[in-house]
């Protein structure tokens, strides 16, 4: 085993802390190249596609990565912006703003970063930046709030890689999941009632999660139950009966059944029903992306527009809002605890410290 270098560290360094923000991962430019590079790194991943191997290497090389490039790079160019990628901009600024509102209480001294499992910036070039910083504790937030395996458990093979090639390990913590916490179902609700009290209600919300292959519930993957507990959660947060709201999967690939009921089925019934108006939040993604900005914000407003609907709007997901870096601080707070520097002073931290110290007794 050859180690990567090991920083220098001045003896006696107070060692930092440190949180690593993650997400799935975006081309480089909407590009023919760099797409085609972004999907041959996502879709090679055993976590992403579990059919035989042999047989996807010839799907893949044969013909995913000489047809799905160009399409997919048109649908990037959509959405692209002067920042660049939308989900590697929200993804920046979030983490700024974390960091911002650490630095205003008693834990200033943590470090926080962004990293992508796919593309750039690298989990392992970031890993590798905050050692150089002395970071010797990591917490690491995938930013996927329901688990599933393609993703958190994505991510935990790339930190896993990183450190077998670390000689010094630093002390590594995850949030697995965040799928039911009431500062994330909160901070959805609010995002939904700000844009209700500017926009009225509609006469119904959808609640659209990113699809997965329907074995991987038969498998066990908790995925399916918790994004139907998020939606339940966020359905009574907000007051809403059976019939105001409904939940759908979206991002269908393949000639595999995924799981149901799929968002652009239900945008196309609504559409024939002749709703008058109709919104779309989209829970399981905490940045706007190519999955909410163009296949919800164009695609699906297509979809039931052209089947005989009124009105459509797509919710932004929560980016950097104010109520989200106050929910990820709360999140955070409870996983950080006997780490120093103390925990940050903000009421609503406090108040998830002293409850995680409570289930803790």
């Amino acid at each position: 085993m050859r180690y990567l270098p090991e920083p220098d560290f001045e003896h006696g360094a107070v060692p930092r802390t440190a949180i690593l923000l993650i997400n799935l991962g975006t081309p480089d430019a909407p590009s023919f190249w760099p797409v085609r590079r972004y999907l041959k790194q996502f879709l090679s991943d055993r976590r992403v596609v579990e059919i035989p191997r042999a047989l996807w290497w010839l799907i893949l090389n044969g013909i995913i990565l000489w047809t799905r490039p160009a399409a997919s790079a048109r649908k990037y160019a959509a959405v692209w912006s002067n920042d660049g990628s939308p989900l590697r901009a929200h993804s920046e600024h979030l983490a700024r703003a974390l960091s911002r509102r650490l630095s205003e209480s008693e834990n200033a001294a943590v470090l926080v970063e962004n990293a992508m499992r796919y593309g750039n910036p690298s989990i392992s070039s970031i890993l590798s930046k905050l050692r150089a910083a002395g970071a010797e504790r990591i917490l690491l937030v995938p930013l996927y709030p329901q688990y599933a395996a393609s993703t958190t458990g994505a991510a935990s093979d790339a930190v896993g890689d990183w450190l077998r090639q670390t000689r010094n390990v630093p002390e590594i913590r995850w949030i697995r999941h965040f799928h039911d916490h009431p500062a994330y179902i909160r901070a959805l609700a609010r995002l939904v009632g700000d844009h209700w009290d500017r926009n009225g209600k509609p006469a119904r919300l959808l609640m659209s999660f990113h699809g997965l292959p329907r074995y991987t519930l038969e498998k066990g993957d908790p995925y399916h139950c918790e994004c139907h507990k998020t939606a339940r959660l966020l359905a009574e947060a907000l007051g809403l009966t059976k019939d105001q709201w409904q939940i759908s999967f979206q991002s269908r690939f393949g000639a595999a059944r995924w799981l149901e009921p799929y968002t652009a089925t239900t945008l196309r019934e609504w559409g024939r029903a002749k709703l008058g108006r109709v919104d779309v939040v989209c829970p399981g993604f905490v940045a706007d992306c190519l999955e909410t900005l163009e296949e919800i914000g164009i695609e699906g407003r297509q979809t039931f527009l052209a089947a005989g609907g009124k009105e459509i709007h797509l919710l932004p997901c929560l980016n950097e809002s104010e109520d989200w870096v106050q929910a990820l601080d709360e999140i955070t707070a409870g996983h950080m605890l006997g780490w120093e520097p103390p925990m940050p002073a903000s009421p609503d931290a406090a108040k998830a410290r002293a409850l995680a110290l409570g289930a803790k007794k």
